[in-house]
């Protein structure tokens, strides 16, 4: 069996993180383990509080996952501060990680940013260069660009330069301003558009998470990383249109869509 890693936080209510990462390589048939980079206190409704990881924990979990079941590729999520980036990165250094996936975690939904700019430097020095993919939302894809992206031509530029600059393949998603569903994926110079359509569901939480580790699942399987993207694109879709509402708020998706009801 393959086997696949998600380094991020813990979603308490389980619809994003570590416990949508978890579900989402299971029901793509990886083994899946967990490197915890924070607590949360959350629901549908939105987070209560954070409590953070000590490094030199995180790396003891990485350190025992790495010496014992080697994982055939890594999603990187939600790591809040400029010590854990690094804990990380020096760890897929000195493991010498292969596929991993990073969904940079910056901009919450609501628009308000979740890193300090510490942190956001670490990010970009030290862990992104590491990336096999990049899966920015537009807000992330604007902050690491220096771009305002509006239009589809601006998102192949962002694209562009965030792909030159850290020496990786970038999924530019669309959804929050600029084409519908497509998301972009800039790799060596090329350009490929992923359709999309939108789907009616207000309960969307945790769909990057979800989306970054069907990737990675696709990728630790040995298939090409376009046709990872087009399968995760195709679970996504499905795992929403399952029309899931749980909860009072952005309710989380049914990642288990596949294996219907009893």
């Amino acid at each position: 069996m393959k086997t696949a890693l998600t380094i991020a936080g813990s979603d308490s209510s389980g619809g994003a993180g570590i416990q949508a990462d978890i579900k989402t390589m299971t029901v793509h048939g990886v083994y899946a383990m967990s490197a915890i980079t924070a607590l949360t206190a959350q629901n549908t409704l939105g987070v209560t509080d954070i409590m953070e990881v000590p490094p030199e924990f995180l790396k003891k979990q990485l350190d025992c996952i790495f010496t014992d079941i080697r994982p055939d590729a890594v999603k990187i999520g939600m790591a809040a501060s400029a010590r854990l980036i690094e804990t990380i990165a020096d760890a897929m250094e000195e493991y010498q990680a292969e596929n991993i996936v990073v969904d940079p975690v910056m901009v919450a939904t609501s628009g308000s940013r979740l890193l300090k700019e510490d942190a956001i430097i670490v990010l970009k020095q030290r862990l992104l260069p590491l990336a096999s993919l990049l899966t920015p939302n537009i807000p992330e894809a604007e902050i690491l660009s220096g771009r305002k992206i509006v239009t589809k031509e601006e998102m192949i530029d962002a694209a562009k330069i965030i792909s030159e600059q850290y020496g990786c393949a970038v999924l530019c998603k669309g959804g929050h301003q600029v084409h519908d569903a497509d998301d972009l994926l800039y790799d060596n110079g090329t350009c490929k558009w992923y359709h999309g359509k939108r789907i009616d569901n207000p309960n969307t939480h945790g769909t990057g998470c979800t989306l970054s580790s069907a990737i990675a699942s696709n990728l630790a399987k040995g298939k090409t990383l376009d046709l990872s993207i087009e399968n995760a694109k195709t679970y996504l879709s499905g795992a929403l249109a399952a029309m899931l509402d749980l909860g009072k708020g952005s309710g989380p998706m049914n990642h288990a869509f596949t294996f219907g009801e009893e």
